[in-house]
């Protein structure tokens, strides 16, 4: 991946080193030193420092080609992290190494209708918990990464969805991990960047739109992966289209979400909403779906498509991710989502010179996308101190 020409500062150069590493698991140094547009000489500079602090590791792999590199540079399997991650039934956490692996995983389960008190106190729970796994084996944590469900893009108190004090839990952190960086973020900036981390041929490197299908319905852009502040949440699923439709939790009637969020889906289907989580992706090909069943759907696949199509009319863009039940289902269904897009757009995706692609669904494995995204600000602030403002 290229980064930019001439990073301004040492965090930014570090940034620009980790972040490629972390996308591509790997790489020997005259491609690495590509990549991140520094010199050979410069880069092994700035690696012997990160492999002095603990961040990366170089192993003995056979060349490429005859006569090659043989030093593969990857990140350093033994630096921890923290991931909670804030689901509709429960608070998923764990640690977890910077690969995506994790050490240790629990579930913190939340009451059929959550207040603030009960997910404020199943946060206290879960950080005690890890904050005493991570003491009786000495792990310690480099980074904590919190994926909250719209938690809001210019205040982190707004949360519309499930209901948290973000100050309260973000000063239980400062008590329980004194020292230790937290990051906070919504759920489709964290999945998001656990696909573009994680997902094998992830098909975008450049300036693309995610669109998450889930419980809701939300997208992010995904810009410059040395910063953080580059990679907002949007809110697509409360696009409004008809007064008579279903309600949706917002409040509205007919929202995008209503029609094709996971709870809208069980609903079509005619199985409870438990049921159709507990199949996971194989609830497509274990649930028949009769013809009058498959019409509503393309036609709810057609609306999502018309609100990712507005997306793009308001800020366009050349690439667009889906991630969730849509990609499970065959090319026939998923044409109608394609086809709300074309609807929207002047000309069409042909016109527009727009690229969709359906990838994996990331739902219920929690907490790896928070873990993901923990590592991503690690990565962005270069393995430095949060606090660290050194310029190059």
């Amino acid at each position: 991946m290229e980064m930019p020409e001439q990073p301004r500062s040492r965090r930014q150069t570090r940034a620009a080193i980790l972040t490629h590493l972390l996308q591509s698991g790997g790489s020997f140094r005259p491609p690495l030193a590509k990549a991140v547009r520094l010199s050979e000489a410069s880069l092994s500079r700035i690696l012997l420092d990160l492999k002095a602090e603990g961040l990366i590791e170089e192993v003995r792999r056979p060349a490429p080609y005859v006569g090659g590199p043989t030093g593969l540079v990857s990140l350093d399997g033994s630096v921890a992290l923290a991931a909670f991650e804030l689901t509709a039934q429960h608070l998923g956490f764990g640690v977890g190494g910077l690969s995506g692996e994790l050490h240790y995983t629990e579930r913190m389960p939340l009451p059929k209708t959550p207040t603030v008190e009960t997910v404020g106190r199943a946060f206290r729970e879960a950080m005690t918990l890890l904050r005493d796994w991570a003491r009786r084996r000495r792990v310690v944590l480099s980074q904590v990464g919190v994926s909250i469900p719209g938690l809001g893009r210019l205040s982190a108190a707004g949360n519309p969805i499930i209901p948290c004090d973000v100050g309260r839990i973000s000063d239980m952190f400062g008590e329980m991990f004194a020292g230790v960086p937290v990051e906070f973020t919504n759920s489709v900036v964290a999945h998001a960047t656990f696909h573009r981390c994680r997902t094998e041929n992830y098909p975008f490197i450049d300036t693309h739109l995610f669109v998450f299908v889930s419980h809701g319905v939300a997208g992010a852009w995904m810009d410059d992966p040395v910063e953080t502040e580059a990679l907002q949440p949007i809110e697509l699923g409360h696009m409004v289209f008809g007064e008579g439709g279903p309600r949706c939790r917002c409040g509205h009637i007919g929202c995008v979400e209503a029609y094709t969020s996971l709870p809208a889906l069980a609903e079509l289907l005619g199985v409870p909403e438990p049921e159709l989580l507990q199949l996971g992706n194989d609830w497509v090909t274990a649930i028949p779906i009769s013809s009058r069943v498959r019409q509503e759907l393309r036609l709810r696949l057609y609306r999502l498509g018309l609100a990712i199509g507005n997306t793009l009319n308001v800020k366009p863009c050349h690439g667009v991710a889906i991630s969730g039940w849509p990609s499970l289902l065959a090319e026939g269904d998923r044409k109608a989502l394609v086809d709300g897009v074309d609807a929207c757009l002047l000309g069409g995706r042909e016109h527009a010179r727009v690229s969709l692609a359906f990838v994996p669904p990331s739902n219920g494995n929690d907490p790896r996308a928070a873990l993901a995204f923990a590592a991503f600000c690690l990565a962005c602030r270069g393995g430095m101190p949060a606090a660290s403002t050194e310029a190059a």
